[in-house]
């Protein structure tokens, strides 16, 4: 695996558990997963060979193999040229923007990959880190769904799952204050991620006026004041250019951004109507944020 990974010499990128390093097998290129940390980084392995190790889907990233020997955990994954998504759309000075029809067929890709983790697997199965940096890209921007470390696997039979809090901070839906969630938590932070691919920044943003820090408050008040293309990235030309389709999909992100758990929509509904085969059944409300 030295080998392979070429003596871990051309590292990805890194995360909480462990960095990715770029490598070769054949003529395949590869990403060799080094976990980091003893405990943790047990129990993440362990979950993502066992999540993604029997799953296949366009859309979710592909488990080529992986190692464990000693205190080495080794998870070796497809390739994607494009890398993370995190960093297509929040550049601070763009020299190159998505287009919004590069911009839907990345939503639409996470929508598919999750459905099929949702409603397609023998037992559900929670991802519950969906983030931009955990969504990777191909040489033609197709997104995978990737980093199945903090995953849950919920019988069909069982309505919500008890669990430690899990997922990375300004992506968690408002259920995690409590100690059961569902899969219906994915499809809060995918609502969060739609609408920082929409609005072209993170949901948390420090370097924003004390006002604007919190992008989902914002979109809360522009939805209410009926201003929501005032959020839609303004770097890009293109997205102005298809302002009226934008801010209705900016409405399907609003519905998976529901307080009410029951009330988010299943992402296979979602797909459908980023499709355009069927309409949504109601205008969601615009509450987003937890009042407490």
């Amino acid at each position: 695996m030295l080998l392979a990974s070429s003596h871990f010499s051309i590292k990805l990128g890194a995360g909480g558990f462990g960095s990715v390093f770029k490598g070769k097998i054949g003529k395949e290129t590869i990403a060799v997963k080094r976990l980091e940390g003893v405990e943790q980084g047990m129990e993440e392995f362990l979950a993502e060979v066992k999540t993604i190790g029997r799953i296949h889907h366009f859309n979710l990233v592909r488990l080529v193999g992986f190692c464990a020997e000693k205190s080495h955990r080794l998870l070796v994954y497809e390739y994607l040229s494009n890398g993370s998504l995190d960093k297509w759309i929040f550049q601070q000075s763009p020299v190159f923007t998505l287009s919004w029809k590069t911009r839907r067929h990345i939503i639409l890709a996470i929508a598919r990959g999750l459905s099929y983790l949702h409603e397609e697997c023998e037992e559900k199965i929670a991802h519950l880190d969906i983030k931009p940096q955990n969504i990777l890209l191909d040489d033609r921007f197709n997104a995978k769904v990737s980093d199945f470390g903090l995953s849950k696997m919920i019988n069909r039979d069982q309505s919500k799952v008890m669990t430690r809090m899990r997922g990375t901070r300004g992506y968690l839906a408002p259920e995690w204050l409590g100690s059961k969630i569902t899969e219906k938590a994915d499809i809060y932070s995918f609502g969060i991620v739609m609408i920082e691919i929409i609005c072209g920044r993170e949901n948390l943003d420090e370097s924003q006026p004390d006002e604007s820090i919190h992008l989902i408050s914002l979109l809360q008040e522009k939805a209410r004041s009926g201003q929501l293309s005032d959020l839609v990235d303004s770097s890009s030309n293109d997205m102005k250019s298809h302002l009226e389709e934008v801010v209705e999909a900016m409405k399907v992100a609003m519905w998976c951004l529901q307080v009410d758990s029951s009330a988010r929509p299943l992402l296979s509904t979602v797909a459908k109507v980023l499709e355009g085969v069927m309409s949504m059944e109601t205008t969601p409300d615009c509450t987003f944020v937890p009042s407490f």
